[in-house]
């Protein structure tokens, strides 16, 4: 079944082009990375530049869209959300892609991403117990186009974290 150009482009994220960094841009964004409560005199003492340097520097990098945003990072566990699950979803359509992609408001899903394979998108699900999992799946399984879903528990975490600047 054809699909139209404007379709497929709801589903499709713009391109990525990487930002011009220099050595102390990615000395900045590792320590900030590492933790973001870092004030600028901290920060200039890292990189031998003054506050008010340093301070330009993150403000660019914010307006260039390095950096994202800044975040608690919080731990599921004591949140309560104890299952991790990662899902493989394979759909029939780019419209049941697109219906997947609204669940990116639900607080138990953490990621979601679109990708090459096996599936068609890669969900991250920390969900309180196996109940509340079973629950979201059967939402997910009823949706029109979705023909598959895979589940993937994670038994422990060993590395969880961003991309690096280097």
């Amino acid at each position: 079944m054809p699909t139209s150009e404007t379709e497929t482009d709801v589903v499709r994220q713009a391109r990525h082009h990487p930002a011009e960094l220099d050595p102390i841009d990615r000395k900045i964004l590792g320590a900030l990375a590492e933790d973001a409560s870092r004030s600028y005199a901290e920060l200039s003492k890292l990189v031998n530049l003054s506050a008010p340097a340093v301070h330009d520097r993150v403000k660019r990098l914010r307006r260039d869209g390095v950096i994202k945003r800044t975040a608690a990072i919080l731990d599921g566990c004591k949140l309560g959300r104890s299952l991790l699950t990662f899902l493989v979803v394979d759909t029939s359509s780019y419209s049941a892609t697109r219906e997947l992609l609204t669940f990116a408001g639900r607080p138990e899903v953490e990621e979601l991403h679109t990708v090459a394979g096996d599936g068609c998108v890669l969900v991250k699900v920390r969900a309180a117990d196996t109940e509340s999992l079973e629950s979201f799946l059967m939402e997910i399984q009823s949706l029109e186009g979705v023909r598959s879903v895979r589940s993937y528990i994670a038994l422990s975490t060993f590395l969880e974290r961003g991309p690096s600047p280097d």
